[in-house]
């Protein structure tokens, strides 16, 4: 039998109109009281009734998910958990991709493509922070990444500059010395290579080391990391290890070095960023940074939930920063562990 509210009650020990309050992020509830609700809505599998929710609100029920990229292996990821997670609280999502291109976020954000959506997640490339709130006009909004807002909009982000910092240290740990990096994109906006190089030094500035070389990249796909290893190979003095700002260049730099007769992690310690699926069941398995996806897409719908229905609408803006991790696998030298 479906859960109702008066159920959800009976069990939490409070009213309804508390569990309604709860559910709807309508009003103020004490910490203890909301965990009790919550506690018991998890029991029952009680699922609010946003359909009618919405239909007295005069809402739609849709939010709009707005990715660069439906192709990369993390876009592709995020915007999965980015769907479960507003599925979980009764939204319909509609799922775009920009390509990066500027046109087509500015007409997403400001309603002239056409979609009615009561609000919306995106990842822009391209749009600049102080566009984002004024080409929204109220819609609420949650940006994605590294292009910061103007500290008008909830922002989930990771700390890329930490991330990188991380990556070189590991990279330090293992007795590497001449280190370079693949990731470099000087000609996009959005600051994510940016951010990563400046951690990358900064770790590597810590153990009184500099960069072997930096090679600028067209994107962050594997053929761009195996025409950027073929260029560090071929440096009178190449390096010993390679941090690439994604895992697809790390891929496609692994392949390389294969071809090449270059043994991973004897002769070169390769690492990447995102954690994908692919790096897991890469042989040797491939040392990365792994961002919290999970959390940025619970974050996320979280954070535009609670600003379409919720008190916090008039609150001021929050910056969320997720963690990460570094997963040393096989090739930076770590022992053999299973898929």
């Amino acid at each position: 039998m479906t859960a109702r509210l008066k159920d959800v009650a009976a069990l939490a020990g409070v009213s309804v109109r508390t569990v309604s309050n709860v559910v709807s992020n309508a009003a103020a509830v004490a910490p203890a009281t909301r965990a009790r609700v919550m506690a018991a809505v998890e029991e029952l599998g009680y699922r609010p009734n946003l359909a009618a929710r919405n239909l007295r609100q005069g809402r739609t029920g849709l939010i709009g998910v707005v990715v660069p990229e439906i192709h990369s292996p993390y876009f592709g990821a995020l915007a999965g958990l980015l769907i479960d997670a507003a599925q979980g609280r009764g939204w319909t999502v509609l799922l775009e991709r920009t390509g990066g291109r500027a046109d087509l976020e500015r007409r997403l954000l400001d309603g002239s493509e056409g979609h009615q959506v009561d609000g919306m997640i995106i990842s822009p490339w391209s749009t600049s922070p102080a566009d984002l709130a004024s080409l929204a006009g109220g819609l609420p909004l949650v940006v994605l990444g590294e292009l910061e807002p103007d500290g008008s909009i909830d922002h989930v982000a990771l700390d890329n500059v930490g991330a990188a910092r991380d990556a070189a240290r590991h990279l330090v740990s293992r007795g590497r010395r001449r280190i370079a990096a693949i990731g470099l994109q000087s000609g996009l906006g959005h600051g994510t290579a940016e951010l990563r190089a400046e951690g990358f030094r900064q770790g590597l500035r810590e153990a009184g080391l500099s960069p072997v070389a930096e090679v600028e990249v067209a994107d962050l796909h594997r053929a761009e990391g195996a025409r950027a290893l073929r260029e560090l190979l071929a440096l009178p003095e190449p390096p010993d290890a390679v941090f690439c700002f994604s895992d697809e260049l790390a891929l496609g730099a692994l392949r390389v070095a294969a071809e090449q007769g270059v043994r991973v992690p004897e002769d070169l310690a390769l690492m990447g960023f995102d954690d994908i699926e692919d790096g897991r069941f890469a042989a040797p398995s491939l040392t990365t940074v792994a961002p919290d996806r999970e959390q940025i897409a619970e974050r996320a719908v979280q954070c535009l939930t609670e600003r379409v229905f919720g008190p916090v609408a008039a609150l001021p803006a929050r910056r969320i920063v997720v963690p990460h991790r570094v997963l040393a696998r096989e090739s930076t030298g770590a022992s053999v562990t299973p898929v």
